[in-house]
C-alpha cells in the first residue's frame, strides 16, 4: 500500500489549535492505516490505496472543516512527489536548511501568474523564488518571519492555497517515511 504525506496548512497557528492524537483518531475513523505525525504542526504520514493525491486533499479539507471546524488547505503528496519537492528546490543546495522552503500548492499556477506575481512582489523584499511542480520554492533570506511575502499574497497572485514547510521538516518527513 503507498506512503503518503499530508501536509495540513493552518493547524496550530494563528487559534487553530488540534491536538496531533485527534488529528490521528479522525483519519483511523476514514479508514487511514499506519498514520504518524512529525511534529505537532500538521506533518502526517499515512498507507491508503493508490489514488490521485488531489483527491486525498479534497477529502482532508473536508474532514477538517467537518470535524474541527478549521478551514485548512491540506498538500498531500506521495513520497516520491515530497523528495522531488526537495531535490528540485533550487535554493535547497545554498541557502539555510531553515530559511529555505517549498510552498505547497493547490495546483499548479501558469507561467504567467509566477510573472505577474513576482512583478508585484519586486522591490518589498530579498526572497529568491522559483516555480516548481505544484509548488513555489522559497529562499526566505532574512526569516520568513521578517518576510513581506505572505500566504495570502501568494494565494491571491498565484490564484491558489498553499502551505509551506522547511528544508530541513521536509528531510525529517521523508526520513519518517522512508523508516
Amino acid at each position: 500500500m503507498p506512503r503518503y504525506c499530508a501536509l495540513f496548512g493552518s493547524i496550530n497557528v494563528g487559534g487553530n489549535r488540534l491536538k496531533m492524537a485527534d488529528l490521528r483518531y479522525a483519519l483511523e475513523r476514514e479508514d487511514f492505516e499506519n498514520i504518524e505525525t512529525v511534529v505537532a504542526s500538521g506533518n502526517v504520514l499515512f498507507d491508503y490505496d493508490e489514488r490521485p493525491t488531489d483527491g486525498l486533499e479534497d477529502l482532508f479539507s473536508y474532514m477538517m472543516a467537518e470535524r474541527f471546524d478549521i478551514k485548512s488547505f491540506v498538500a498531500v503528496r506521495s513520497r516520491n512527489e515530497l523528495e522531488a519537492a526537495i531535490t528540485g528546490n533550487p535554493f535547497a543546495a545554498d541557502g539555510a536548511e531553515n530559511l529555505v522552503h517549498t510552498q505547497f500548492l493547490g495546483q499548479q499556477p501558469s507561467e504567467a501568474q509566477f510573472t505577474d506575481m513576482l512583478a508585484a512582489y519586486a522591490g518589498r523584499g530579498p526572497e529568491r523564488l522559483a516555480l516548481g511542480d505544484r509548488a513555489l520554492y522559497i529562499d526566505f533570506v532574512d526569516g520568513a518571519g521578517n518576510s513581506k511575502l505572505t500566504g495570502p499574497f501568494l494565494e491571491r497572485r498565484l490564484g491558489c492555497p498553499g502551505t509551506a514547510r522547511n528544508i530541513r521538516s521536509l528531510r525529517r518527513i521523508l526520513e519518517k517515511m522512508d523508516a
